[in-house]
Parts: C-alpha cells; sequence; structure tokens
C-alpha cells in the first residue's frame, strides 16, 4: 500500500461478500463450525433493521479487508461508542498496513460521530493481533470477564 487506501461503506449487493470475509475469519479463528449467519439473516440485521455497519478497505479496486462495526453505549461516558465485532485483512494483503488503515478509519469514524471510544475483543491466543493492537496504544481491559447467553439457555431465561 503505497498511498492511504479508499474504503467504502457495504450496500444490500455486498451481502455474499461480506458472508464471504466473515467465514474466512471464522476459518482463521478456528472457529468456522461455528458460523450459522446466512446471506438472508445479514441483509435483515445489516440492511433492513441497521443493526451494524461494514466497511470494505480497497486494494486497487477489490475488497481487501472488512469491518464490522456497531454503537454500544458507555454509561459513564454518558455517550455512544463504536464496538468492532470483526476486521479481517485478506492474506495476501497483510502486513502492507490495511489492517491499521481500517482501525484508523474506525477511529474517525468514532470522532466525527461524537463516540467516547472505540473497542474490541481479541482471542486470547492471537498474539499477532494483540502485538498490533498493543502497538497502536489499546489497552487490555483485563478486570473484565465476557459472559454470554446464547441458543437454548437464553431462550430459557427468556421464558423464566
Amino acid at each position: 500500500m503505497n498511498s492511504a487506501p479508499d474504503f467504502r461503506y457495504a450496500r444490500r449487493e455486498d451481502t455474499p461478500l461480506i458472508l464471504q470475509f466473515i467465514k474466512e475469519l471464522a476459518d482463521y479463528e478456528k472457529m468456522l463450525d461455528e458460523v450459522v449467519a446466512d446471506e438472508a439473516t445479514l441483509e435483515e440485521w445489516l440492511f433492513d433493521k441497521q443493526k451494524a455497519e461494514v466497511i470494505f478497505v480497497m486494494a486497487d479496486g477489490t475488497e481487501a479487508g472488512f469491518a464490522l462495526f456497531f454503537h454500544n453505549f458507555s454509561t459513564f461516558l454518558g455517550r455512544a461508542g463504536l464496538y468492532l465485532e470483526d476486521l479481517y485483512v485478506k492474506p495476501e494483503y497483510r502486513g502492507q498496513g490495511y489492517g491499521k488503515a481500517i482501525l484508523k478509519k474506525l477511529a474517525q469514524i468514532a470522532v466525527e460521530r461524537g463516540c467516547g471510544r472505540l473497542e474490541w475483543w481479541c482471542l486470547d491466543w492471537n498474539r499477532p493481533s494483540i502485538d498490533f493492537y498493543l502497538s497502536l496504544g489499546a489497552e487490555p481491559m483485563s478486570d473484565w470477564t465476557v459472559y454470554r447467553i446464547a441458543g437454548d439457555t437464553l431462550a430459557a431465561l427468556a421464558e423464566n
């Protein structure tokens, strides 16, 4: 990457490409068997319900990577933040600054929208990504543990 890359927001017709990126990321994270998302579901939640956004980083007119993000809210800050759900750069584009460019773009979006922070999770074993995030000044939130209720457990809790 010789100059600042171009970005574009995903459009409805990009839904198959978004799913492809999600599956490539899941494969990298050794979690491909957990992907149950399909094009119809993504299209509904991304474009009809507008619950998340996707940007692509472009390399010579080709989508080199993507980020899927949405707003969360900090009661302590009293304002929204951006939560980065997925960031993925295709292997052939890694090491060229595209990942950093995506995070910079997300930081710009957060600042433009008046958000108080940008945050994400990272798998504990993913040392290359952890080192990359630390190099940008990101701080690990070591005092916090993520909890999750999903699937049958979520349905059972909702009933009781």
